[in-house]
């Protein structure tokens, strides 16, 4: 747990925090380290609520990633001061099973919109990165907490879209972005996805309606560059 608590430390400049993680298993589809050692132990790291934000926003973005571009050396720099090796979700190839991943070492499940929901942070967090170590490293112990969404009767997450784009075998992405993108959209691109704000869990955790404006600006520029150059 000494390594968990320098790995938090390093993390903590960076509004992340650790996640949680698992002993690795053969179906856990975890890569060899760089020099060809297995893995044995993956902890998971990642924010919740506005408090990378607050970071964040303090900074120039400039580029056409900045917050990934900006998280970058901090993960790495944790990554060193453990001896693990990172592994960053939006960075490829590879890429990494994460929501699998997130499922093993904490309590969160996939909701009816598809996002991974967290009973004390719902839908308000992100996993950041996957710190891979060679040595067995007694992770942090999993809460068995149910899905919150097992009592939610109502599903308001599935009433409230205006684009209908949550159908019960996927995620309509053209719809989507046809109805953000639109003259009636300013609701969802300027305070992010309704049905994502109509979850009752976490609240408290909502992110600022800036961030909201930047991660769906984001969505929205590589839904666009995956329609003009889908290969």
């Amino acid at each position: 747990m000494v390594l968990l608590e320098k790995l938090s430390a390093a993390l903590a400049p960076w509004g992340l925090f650790v996640r949680g993680g698992f002993q690795a298993r053969v179906d856990d589809n975890v890569p060899p380290l760089p020099d060809g050692r297995a893995a044995a132990t993956v902890v998971l790291a990642g924010n919740a609520g506005d408090a990378m934000w607050r970071i964040f926003a303090a900074r120039e973005r400039p580029g056409r990633n900045p917050l990934d571009d900006w998280l970058r050396p901090g993960i790495l720099a944790a990554a060193d001061t453990v001896g693990a090796h990172a592994i960053l979700p939006n960075e490829g190839p590879y890429f990494p099973p994460i929501q699998d991943w997130a499922a093993r070492a904490e309590p969160v499940y996939r909701s009816p919109t598809g996002i991974m929901i967290h009973p004390e942070f719902g839908l308000w967090h992100v996993y950041r990165a996957a710190f891979v170590f060679a040595e067995s490293t007694e992770p942090p112990p999993r809460d068995d907490a149910p899905s919150p969404c097992e009592a939610c009767a109502g599903k308001p997450c599935l009433k409230v879209c205006p684009a209908d784009a949550f159908k019960p075998d996927r995620f309509d992405v053209a719809a989507c972005v046809g109805h953000v993108d639109g003259p009636l959209g300013a609701p969802c691109r300027e305070r992010g996805c309704m049905a994502r704000r109509a979850c009752p869990v976490g609240r408290e955790h909502t992110y600022p309606r800036a961030a909201q404006d930047f991660h769906t600006s984001a969505f929205l520029r590589a839904a666009r560059r995956f329609k003009l150059d889908p290969e």
